[in-house]
């Protein structure tokens, strides 16, 4: 690991981030079309709503293989057959001629940016400085959101020229050109001391030995997942309450988002200057009083200002969970623990979208929007309970 002074985010800039920006590429213009796709392979509206979430489960079930694949085979070659098993995915996925031919491939595609997005945190957090490491993962955060947010266009270039299918097409070029620059990188250099390395522990004995960890910090981490997947669905169903057109609230949606975007690296620089609360309790809160005054706006400015501040709230947490994680990550046993880590982290985002859609089915929209809200204040809350806890419990056993 190199020192503090002698480091440069820069300098690792194409191996840690190259291959996740070219994965969220891919994925970001493959996503916005799965719905359509299982239209015209003859699923009906609600089943083609149902396709889009086979991604993330494929994420959260293979987060626990993932650790298992990282540790046999090392940070380069996991990305490297993670990224080449997603472009084959979607390959079958733009050849698909019945449904279920396309739902496997999706689920592929989200075991792939499993494997993906552990070997980039774990590689991270053992090559970055731990004064560097909020900035390199926040980083992280923001090119995957970076390229959540260009893939769409090309995505959609590429329907032009191709048709439908050609977005699963581009998806596939672009993940097998990130293997390519997975395979090439060099592996950076850890100091593990001059000493035997310890032999790794069992996922079992990782999770009996940090189950404070995960039920304490890991259930703010939960509700955090919970309350930024509620976020994407949140701003186009209130926009459609409000009347708004479909281009205007895709523009309120993209302004938000821009907010997020801006604001990554800032956010990464104060938790490593001020710590990892300084960004997380004021994240948490500021989405969820925004979430709780989204019920209130019943014009466009008010709606966009919501938005904007809900996007701000996001974007200072970027890379916050994976900073969280890396920081309370034992060695050995890191990829086992960012495993569990990451599987509290996914089970938050699929559970997100269900309470918003039971509370608003019981009560209405708008306090199932409030309701969200709410699980951003306690997730702030479990925060600011938990994480120095924790942290007094490591630097005791440490």
């Amino acid at each position: 690991m190199q020192r503090p002074g002698q480091f440069s985010l820069l300098s690792i800039a194409v191996p840690a981030f190259g291959p996740s920006v070219l994965f969220f590429l891919g994925e970001g213009a493959v996503l916005p079309v799965v719905a359509l796709s299982a239209r015209d392979l003859g699923a009906s509206v609600a089943v083609a709503a149902l396709t889009v979430t086979l991604v993330g489960l494929g994420s959260l079930l293979f987060n626990l293989p993932a650790s298992y694949l990282t540790l046999r085979f090392g940070e380069r070659w996991a990305i490297v057959g993670a990224q080449l098993a997603g472009a084959v995915a979607l390959v079958l996925a733009a050849l698909a001629q019945e449904l279920w031919q396309l739902v496997p491939a999706l689920v592929v595609l989200g075991m792939s940016g499993s494997v993906t997005g552990l070997a980039r945190q774990k590689y991270l957090t053992e090559a970055v400085p731990v004064d560097y490491r909020a900035r390199a993962l926040s980083t992280l955060g923001g090119v995957s959101r970076i390229g959540i947010f260009i893939g769409p266009f090309l995505g959609a270039a590429a329907i032009q020229f191709w048709g439908l299918r050609g977005a699963y097409w581009l998806g596939a070029v672009v993940l097998a050109g990130a293997s390519v620059v997975a395979l090439w990188m060099r592996d950076l250099a850890v100091d593990d001391g001059d000493g035997p390395r310890a032999p790794e522990p069992r996922l079992a004995q990782v999770a009996a030995g940090h189950w404070r960890v995960l039920t304490t910090v890991g259930l703010g981490v939960l509700f955090v997942a919970a309350v930024r997947q509620s976020r994407q669905v949140v701003i186009p169903l209130w926009a459609d309450h409000l009347g708004l057109d479909a281009t205007t609230a895709a523009l309120v949606y993209g302004i938000a988002g821009g907010m997020d975007l801006l604001l990554f690296y800032p956010g990464g620089r104060t938790m490593d200057t001020r710590g990892r609360l300084a960004v997380a309790v004021p994240s948490m809160t500021l989405m969820g009083l925004s979430l709780i005054a989204m019920p209130w706006t019943g014009t466009f400015w008010p709606f966009l200002a919501a938005s904007c501040a809900l996007g701000m709230g996001n974007g200072i947490g970027s890379g916050m969970v994976m900073t969280l994680g890396a920081d309370f990550s034992p060695s050995p046993g890191r990829a086992q623990f960012l495993g569990l880590w990451r599987l509290m982290a996914d089970a938050g985002t699929t559970a997100g979208p269900v309470l918003l859609s039971a509370v608003t089915a019981a009560l209405g929209l708008g306090a199932g929007v409030a309701a969200s809200g709410g699980l951003g204040l306690a997730a702030a809350a479990v925060l600011a309970w938990a994480v120095p806890r924790a942290q007094r419990r490591q630097a005791g056993g440490a």
